[in-house]
């Protein structure tokens, strides 16, 4: 129960928690004062009235022996009750007149004070009546009956003010105490929205600093935590590009290779093939081993262009990025007849060259692998454009998707950190049973870091 309780405090909100206590403790004192004034209001009515308790009973023991002493007593009784005044605290009743009213039953008490209030009341005992004897029979009571409505009167107004003073105390404070949320709070928010720009990897918008100084000190403190953090970033970024370019000039130099070395072997190897099936006549199993030598070579010549492509696709410089991915689905299209391929490649893309277009066109190749490879699928669609200050490239098929624990195969990872050292990004989705492959890079490119430097 209590662990429950504490998960339901901790979901209220900051500006409910520091209220409820204050709205508590001021209706709190507003009870209190209620029981204080209603513990001592009946002792001092008592108090007050007490005097005229005492002279009701003088005056009732003079009253009776005059009337013993008196020729006829009826008519003294009779001159002492017109001498009363009807609005005074004593009263005469006669003994046919019925019990005598208390003080709370006179309507004199009710005129200005609310009926509830005076039930919360604990009303002293007035009861003073002193009994009226002539010739030894009991003809009547005087009676103490006095007006407390002023008395009454008094308590209600001490009640409005105690009641007002704890009213305005708790606009006050509770004023006070919002707007004192109010200023701690916008700085929380603001840094807790600094942070939340942190974690997506927006480390250039600052967090306003505000608020009282330990507030004040961990936005600064968050400020050079991002500060740092975009450093880093940044640093990253130079190792990824530079280790980007390492790669580069690793496929350039091994792409060199096989073309200066292993292509012209292989060349010899089929012209020479060649020369010896067309210089001699087949004979036995001589004439087919020549043939597959040279079926052998031709697939091996094939398999060093596309190694070369992979390592290093050179007539991107020559051709231009639109015209070489172009180039690239038509040898997609050869490869996998089976696949219906569709594309929009905007043809703007010629202007960008260098780290941007080899990034660009190795992803078209490793997404259109993996689609051929892996995807099952029998369409695809490949776009590539210029959209604004952003390069946007997507590939998408209707194939088996990707297993949901290894979203990012080698070569996608590959291209991952290229599209991060070009502070891009680059993302898979899986919607309407089509899987896409994101792209999506900065218009201008992340600076060139020198590979020595």
């Amino acid at each position: 129960m209590r662990v429950r309780i504490d998960l339901m405090w901790q979901r209220l909100s900051f500006r409910t928690q520091l209220f409820l206590p204050l709205g508590a403790s001021f209706l709190a004192a507003l009870i209190l004062g209620g029981i204080l004034l209603q513990v001592f209001a009946t002792g001092q009515l008592a108090d007050e009235n007490e005097p005229a308790r005492r002279s009701t009973r003088i005056i009732s023991a003079a009253l009776n022996n005059t009337l013993s002493a008196s020729d006829n007593p009826q008519k003294t009784l009779d001159a002492f009750v017109q001498s009363l005044d009807t609005s005074s605290d004593i009263q005469f009743r006669r003994v046919e007149e019925g019990p005598s009213p208390t003080p709370i039953d006179d309507p004199r008490n009710l005129k200005l004070v609310p009926r509830w209030f005076i039930n919360l009341l604990t009303i002293p005992d007035m009861d003073a009546a002193s009994p009226v004897v002539i010739d030894g029979k009991h003809v009547g009571d005087l009676v103490f009956l006095p007006d407390l409505s002023a008395d009454l009167f008094e308590k209600w107004i001490g009640f409005l003010a105690l009641a007002s003073l704890v009213t305005m105390l708790m606009v006050l404070t509770g004023t006070i105490a919002y707007l004192f949320a109010g200023s701690a709070l916008r700085p929380l928010q603001n840094l807790g929205q600094g942070l939340t720009r942190m974690r997506r990897g927006d480390y250039a918008t600052p967090i306003p600093v505000g608020g009282p100084p330990e507030i004040r000190q961990s936005c600064e403190e968050a400020n050079a935590l991002a500060a740092t953090l975009a450093q880093l970033s940044q640093d990253n970024r130079d190792l990824l590009h530079r280790l980007v370019s390492l790669q580069d000039d690793e496929r350039r130099d091994l792409a060199r290779e096989l073309h200066d070395e292993l292509g012209p072997l292989l060349f010899s190897i089929r012209a020479g093939t060649i020369a010896l099936i067309d210089a001699s006549p087949p004979v036995g199993h001589l004439g087919n081993s020549a043939e597959q030598v040279l079926q052998s070579v031709e697939a091996l010549q094939q398999t060093n262009r596309r190694i070369l492509d992979r390592l290093r696709p050179l007539y991107i410089e020559e051709l231009g990025l639109a015209t070489s991915v172009q180039t690239l689905l038509r040898n997609f299209r050869k490869q996998a007849p089976h696949i219906v391929l569709t594309d929009t490649i905007d043809p703007d893309l010629d202007v960008i060259d260098g780290p941007m277009a080899r990034t660009i066109y190795r992803v078209i190749q490793e997404a259109l692998t993996n689609v051929l490879r892996h995807a099952h699928a029998s369409s695809a669609h490949v776009q590539a454009t210029v959209s604004g200050e952003a390069l946007v490239i997507e590939i998408s098929d209707d194939g088996g998707g990707f297993p949901a624990d290894n979203m990012f195969g080698r070569g996608l990872t590959g291209m991952h950190e290229r599209v991060r050292a070009l502070s891009g990004s680059l993302s898979l989705l899986r919607v309407d049973e089509r899987t896409y492959v994101r792209c999506r890079l900065p218009a201008q490119p992340a600076r060139e870091v020198p590979v020595g430097g």
